[in-house]
């Protein structure tokens, strides 16, 4: 599990801090106040390369429609495969939640 290589007390208060974090509106907030621009376009991609990738979609399809390189989404997929089922359980309650 590679989360271990991250864990300590700064990644605990991230977490928490997260965790905290009470509506669409003080995501917004706290992100923008906490990355750039480019990297929380970058983690959204990320998160849609794999909503795609699980629909089964080509990396042809996803480069166009999401900007995503290659390398992009081969990593998203290697998580997907080998990774700690972050991005499925996420994608699993989202999806939930539109519903």
């Amino acid at each position: 599990m590679q989360i271990d290589k991250l864990r300590g007390k700064e990644l605990d208060q991230l977490f928490q801090a997260v965790l905290s974090l009470k509506d669409m509106e003080e995501c917004y907030r706290f992100f923008d106040d906490l990355c750039t621009v480019n990297e929380i376009q970058s983690l959204a991609q990320r998160l849609e390369v794999a909503r795609m990738l699980q629909e089964g979609k080509t990396y042809h399809k996803i480069e166009t429609e999401t900007g995503a390189s290659t390398a992009t989404i081969s990593r998203v997929k290697r998580c997907l495969n080998y990774g700690n089922d972050g991005y499925e359980f996420v994608l699993k309650r989202v999806h939930n939640k539109e519903e």
